[in-house]
């Protein structure tokens, strides 16, 4: 995600404008773009699909779910080529990945190919906080854009009640017997909620007395964080996403022997809260593109990728499928690699990894209020982070394209300094506008793609970081040193020890997902640039047996973010009309 910095950047620039600049222009917000949009009966929609109307469960005439029986109709369809859009590491500029994968979409879908986009749902966080939504911007974005980014069809709400009726059924369990003589000091499993709220990290409940339970530590992780949405997006079936909550470790005995969700009793129930949310959901970009968008992990903190349910579903329903993975390549792509593709057998066919002028110009030192003004040196500085990306990208043995999300204030001796930069890594780079816009802004890029799909077809194969036979701490210094360019590892005795009781319980050939900032190669959200020689720090590891990946936490990342000092939530109501203002 990460493109409301993106966009709020846009639109500053763009009224400066309108004050008596060169260009004279004026632009929109994207909740009036949305609106001045004539969105089409989601039937339509589907219809371009070749899914029926029988096929949709209906929230009203512009949002359904796609059911059960119509994705067993499609069971024999051929699946359609997936294509991947991740980008540079980000920075307050911006890189509008979400924005570049709508673009792309539409421009595929102008030059005449079957096309539909997979992206996550928003998450109210964000939203209220400072990041913003989930829907891309300008004029690429999905509609309708106050729906998906406010509630949708209430996915996230029954993921978090499948997270919270597993944590009171272990109270419950721990209060009136404890036959599974669980340890209340080793309950790891936590509370969730979808809302950035730091004084829910660490708490003590059951407070109050006898009546009450048993006091002990307690915590919460935002839902997007929670090991229920990372199931939510692993899973290929209901029957599937019961197995896996069945094996959810919610805690250890005295004896240090891991106690699972099934000994609890809950994934019955967690599985019949996730019922019809696990349906994918259906909507449109402002041009009509059909657009799934289905669960909601964070790329920093969980594996950041939408539902493998949904992708599959896209795939059986499409020629070409356009899927994002959260924040940089580092974290959303690695992770889309190593967890989502090891998991689920999907493989992209092609790569785009999105680059800004601006965001290079961070990187190589620029500060935000002199992004307007050229400066070819400080993008070739930025330019050894998009380097660095490229040669990340390059060696999943996938083809990869760089797209440049053009601005009005990048000029043209940035740009060709970018295509230098490409040149000499022998990767093709490809300007776009399509957030002014839209599909016809990015149909260079989408020819492109195509010819990187016929051109490949068959050759690329797929290559993982590690294999699955290391330790999880070979595993872990595998992405630190070949994905971040660190020189190692390092953790304190206990977390050592975490690692070793974790290969001792069995789950020593599961993934890695490391937790760490967005903003740097490094743990060090201040180190821009392609930092090289610098030492992963581990503070935390935990088992996502469910999952099934080991989540890594490093530095000082938050599983439950905090508001910032003027949270977006500042600005946002209802007027006299009863319409939202102040969203984006």
């Amino acid at each position: 995600m990460g493109w409301n910095r993106f966009i709020s950047t846009h639109l500053k620039y763009w009224a400066d404008c309108e004050r008596g600049s060169k260009m004279g222009k004026t632009f929109l917000s994207d909740i009036e773009i949305a609106r001045n949009t004539e969105i089409r009966p989601i039937g339509e929609i589907a219809e371009s699909l070749d899914i029926p109307a029988s096929g949709l469960y209906l929230f009203g005439p512009h949002k359904a779910k796609i059911t059960y029986d119509q994705m067993d109709a499609m069971a024999d369809n051929q699946e359609g080529k997936l294509v991947l859009v991740t980008a540079i590491t980000p920075t307050p500029a911006g890189e509008g990945k979400t924005t570049t994968t709508v673009g792309l979409g539409d421009a595929l879908q102008r030059i005449g190919k079957k096309v539909a986009i997979c992206i996550r749902e928003a998450s109210l966080g964000p939203c209220f906080g400072m990041k913003g939504g989930a829907a891309g911007g300008g004029q690429a974005q999905v509609i309708p854009m106050e729906d998906i980014n406010l509630h949708f069809t209430g996915d996230l709400h029954a993921i978090n009640a499948a997270n919270n009726l597993l944590a009171a059924m272990i109270d419950n369990h721990v209060y009136w017997s404890n036959d599974l003589e669980l340890d209340p000091r080793r309950i790891s499993w936590r509370r969730s909620m979808d809302m950035n709220d730091r004084v829910l990290r660490q708490i003590v409940n059951s407070l109050g007395g006898v009546p009450n339970g048993f006091p002990r530590s307690d915590g919460f992780d935002i839902t997007a964080a929670s090991e229920v949405m990372a199931i939510f997006c692993l899973a290929n079936d209901l029957s599937d996403m019961k197995r896996r909550f069945c094996n959810i470790i919610v805690g250890y005995t005295r004896k240090r022997e891991p106690v699972r969700a099934e000994e609890i009793k809950a994934p019955g129930a967690m599985t019949v809260l996730l019922k019809e949310a696990f349906q994918p959901n259906l909507v449109q970009t402002l041009e009509g593109t059909p657009a799934f968008i289905h669960g909601g992990p964070f790329g920093n903190i969980a594996h950041g990728c939408n539902s493998v349910i949904a992708t599959r579903t896209a795939l059986k329903a499409a020629d070409i499928v356009i899927t994002e993975a959260g924040f940089g390549s580092d974290l959303g792509a690695e992770k889309f690699v190593n967890i989502k593709c090891r998991k689920s057998g999907l493989e992209p066919d092609a790569i785009v990894l999105v680059a800004t002028i601006r965001a290079l110009k961070s990187h190589g030192g620029v500060e935000k209020s002199d992004y307007n003004k050229e400066d070819v040196a400080a993008v070739e500085k930025g330019g050894a982070n998009l380097a660095r990306h490229i040669e990340n990208v390059r060696a999943f043995g996938i083809p990869v394209v760089v797209a440049i999300n053009r601005f009005y204030s990048d000029t043209d001796a940035e740009i060709e300094m970018v295509k230098q930069i490409c040149a000499e890594k022998e990767v093709a780079v490809i300007d776009c506008t399509h957030w002014e816009h839209g599909g016809a802004g990015a149909e260079n890029l989408a020819r492109h793609v195509v010819q990187m799909i016929d051109e490949d077809d068959g050759k690329s194969r797929l290559k993982f970081t590690y294999a699955d036979d290391l330790t999880l701490w070979d595993k872990t210094r595998a992405v630190a040193q070949h994905v971040y360019h660190a020189e190692g590892i390092i953790a304190d005795k206990k977390v050592r020890n975490d690692f070793k009781l974790a290969e001792d319980n069995g789950f020593g050939k599961y993934p890695v997902c490391i937790a760490k900032t967005q903003y740097s190669f490094s743990s060090d959200p201040n180190l821009k640039g392609a930092p090289s020689n610098h030492v992963l720090p581990i503070r935390e590891i935990r088992i996502s047996g469910g999952s099934e990946f080991v989540v890594v936490i490093c530095g000082d990342v938050m599983t439950m973010p905090g508001l910032p000092r003027l949270p977006a939530a500042n600005n946002i109501d209802l007027n006299e009309d009863g319409e939202v203002v102040g969203l984006f």
